[in-house]
């Protein structure tokens, strides 16, 4: 269970006293093709990577812990789920019972949510301003997917095309950049309203394809693998990253906790060689 730094009602204190004003229209950060970057979701965030951008948990992660990564020249995007509830997070309680559906396959402690529900989406706005509020560069809802899940609720296509451009369009309403997490079947309709992709193991399941559409928008697309054998295979490791270089992609290979136990970069693979 991850603990977050400071208690909503504190942060509820923050929006109110120092939410920014809003930004003008298209101002926002547009990530570029093939930069790099560090994706870390649990655990003391390691901010020595000499990378362009970092993706970061929105409720564990300190707005001191923001502030030193711009400084030093990194852009923060950070992390909260836009479809499943997670019990520990400090929010929770704001759900209503109705709106909670089946468990994660595999996460115990998340149940899909009724993104239908006007209820949740004003839980989603809170924490689009939270991420303004915190100083994060852009956003990176998970679990944006639903439609394809059994989650106990009719969800369809639409619905969930109506939800990611709703949360896309609030979060540029912010002044945020916001990146479509997995998703594949939707990337070519979402392309235009997403800033970047951030993908799971599109090598490991042969998917990378479905990802050039960000590409041939000039938009960028952070793509992570877990399997072990590109850890101990440096001929496999070397195969993946040529062909995430050819294709443009930002790949990283890490472990499936995200708590930077390791971590090999495509990009320095091949540039050391």
């Amino acid at each position: 269970m991850r603990v977050s730094f400071f208690p909503f009602t504190t942060f509820t204190l923050f929006l109110a006293c120092y939410l920014p004003t809003a930004h003008a229209v298209d101002d926002w950060y547009r990530p570029p093709v093939a930069l790099t970057w560090h994706w870390q979701l649990d655990g003391e965030v390691n901010e020595n990577y000499p990378v362009d951008l970092y993706d970061i948990d929105l409720f564990d992660s300190s707005v001191e812990l923001i502030q030193r990564l711009h400084t030093s020249g990194k852009k923060v995007i950070c992390y909260f789920s836009a479809g499943s509830y997670e019990d520990w997070r400090p929010d929770a309680k704001q759900f209503k019972q109705k709106d909670l559906g089946k468990t994660l396959s595999g996460w115990a402690d998340e149940k899909w949510l009724d993104i239908r529900s006007k209820s949740v989406r004003n839980i989603m706005l809170a924490r689009l301003d939270l991420a303004v509020a915190k100083g994060c560069d852009g956003v990176e809802p998970d679990n944006v997917d639903g439609h394809r899940q059994f989650t106990s609720f009719s969800l369809r296509a639409y619905h969930q095309l109506d939800f990611n451009r709703f949360l896309a369009k609030e979060a540029h309403k912010r002044g945020l950049a916001i990146g479509l997490k997995n998703n594949l079947g939707q990337a070519r309709a979402l392309v235009k309203v997403f800033d970047f992709a951030v993908n799971e193991q599109c090598f490991e399941y042969s998917e990378c394809h479905s990802l050039n559409v960000f590409i041939e928008n000039g938009k960028p697309v952070l793509n992570a693998e877990y399997r072990k054998i590109y850890v101990d295979d440096a001929d496999e490791r070397r195969a993946i990253c040529k062909a995430s270089l050819d294709q443009k992609l930002s790949s990283l290979i890490l472990p499936l906790a995200l708590n930077d136990a390791f971590r090999l970069s495509c990009q320095s693979e091949l540039s050391s060689k």
